[in-house]
């Protein structure tokens, strides 16, 4: 066990090396709150959805070494979630309390059946979303976006009203502010979602930086592209603000514990210090291997670099971006919103009043209901939805997407 955890520990200030760091960014308001925490924490029932992501396993993690009550973790995918078991026992035991999962669609009448058979939870936190720009590229895909990041946020939380759930909390973006993206554009309508219901059950949410090495992001896949010994492509013109997954976990348990009514809590991050390209990530991560990265000219000539590779040097193929929904920078919050900067050390809060309009809420409910029951719509009809409920949206249609390239 203790080799065990020497390796997480040498893996966790890897990673924070990576990204420009050397210590982990909410240690402080943690031990600060920590008997606070522990106490609520050991006395409510939890339910997390969305649970066997990469962000979801952190909560998950965070809650169960605080010897919740009951915690139930639902997922569609099986075999994270018996992975997330096997970890959990691995690392930290059993508790006394009820700790069960569940492969269930949270849009499902199996999950419906599931939350009437119980539903007696304290808290709530949704960590389910598609977080990929690349799901916007066709209609198809983005109405299951919209199910998911929008839709099933409004039923579960009816649901929580109708039980008397204590609190919901649900993961938004970064992206959300000042969207460019329909990813974005989803989760700041989600947000008005939230806003909405705020008036009958307490809310709170997190706009998050990129977590670095989760599943299915870019940095996950330079570990893809090694192992199967590929190229390593990234932009080298977009900056990006970084946590590790541990942190995503205490972000999430801080913000569902803490906030108060429609709170919006996001990392400290300096945009001097902390914002950094994929490529230099790459870079670094290439040198930490003892490669150095050799730059190709396009992609033939990165897979032919590949193949012939001596094993001391690795192809990287550094672009700048062209696609659809590619923002150059991030940002937490925008001009026009309120926040608090002193109730914690590494913690931004935004104070939010219920903002939503009723009428274009109700409209888009409907729109949406409509084309789900004729099975038939458009990119462009959706696009124009998004931007009658966000008038600055900077969403532009380049006719280029993600999978369009290596």
């Amino acid at each position: 066990m203790q080799s065990e955890s020497y390796c997480l520990q040498a893996l966790e200030m890897e990673i924070l090396d990576l990204i420009g760091r050397k210590n982990r960014l909410f240690t402080e308001d943690l031990k600060a709150n920590k008997i606070e925490l522990e106490q609520i924490v050991s006395t409510s029932k939890f339910l997390v959805l969305g649970g066997a992501g990469s962000i979801g396993q952190a909560v998950t993690k965070e809650l169960f070494k605080r010897q919740p009550k009951k915690l139930h973790v639902v997922d569609l995918s099986e075999n994270n979630l018996t992975e997330l078991v096997r970890d959990i026992r691995s690392s930290f035991g059993y508790i006394n309390g009820d700790f069960q999962t569940f492969a269930l669609d949270i849009g499902s009448v199996e999950y419906d059946a599931f939350w009437e058979n119980d539903g007696h939870y304290d808290y709530i936190l949704n960590l389910s979303a598609l977080k990929h720009v690349r799901s916007e590229k066709d209609e198809f895909t983005l109405m299951r976006m919209i199910n998911t990041n929008i839709v099933n946020t409004d039923k579960t939380l009816d649901q929580a009203i109708k039980n008397g759930v204590k609190k919901y909390f649900c993961v938004s973006t970064d992206k959300a502010a000042n969207p460019v993206n329909m990813m974005g554009g989803s989760k700041r309508i989600m947000e008005m979602f939230v806003h909405r219901k705020s008036h009958d059950i307490s809310v709170s949410m997190a706009r998050f930086a990129n977590v670095a090495f989760s599943d299915g992001s870019l940095l996950h896949s330079f570990n893809k592209r090694i192992e199967k010994k590929q190229p390593i492509v990234a932009p080298n013109d977009i900056k990006r603000y970084f946590v590790i997954p541990e942190e995503s976990g205490e972000l999430c348990l801080m913000a569902c514990i803490f906030g108060e009514n429609r709170d919006v809590f996001f990392p400290k991050l300096d945009s001097e210090l902390d914002l950094m390209t994929f490529s230099e990530i790459a870079i670094k991560y290439l040198d930490k291997r003892g490669l150095k990265a050799i730059l190709c000219k396009d992609e033939d000539e990165a897979r032919v670099m590949a193949k012939e590779n001596n094993g001391n040097s690795w192809p990287c193929l550094f672009t700048k971006s062209d696609t659809t929904g590619e923002k150059d920078f991030e940002e937490f919050y925008t001009d026009n919103e309120e926040l608090d900067l002193k109730r914690f050390s590494n913690l931004g809060v935004i104070k939010n009043k219920a903002q939503f309009d009723e009428e274009k809420l109700n409209h888009f409910e409907n729109q949406i209901n409509s084309m789900k029951v004729n099975k038939k719509w458009s990119k462009s009809q959706l696009v124009d939805l998004f931007f009658k409920l966000i008038p600055n949206f900077g969403h532009e249609e380049k006719g280029k997407y993600l999978d369009s390239k290596m």
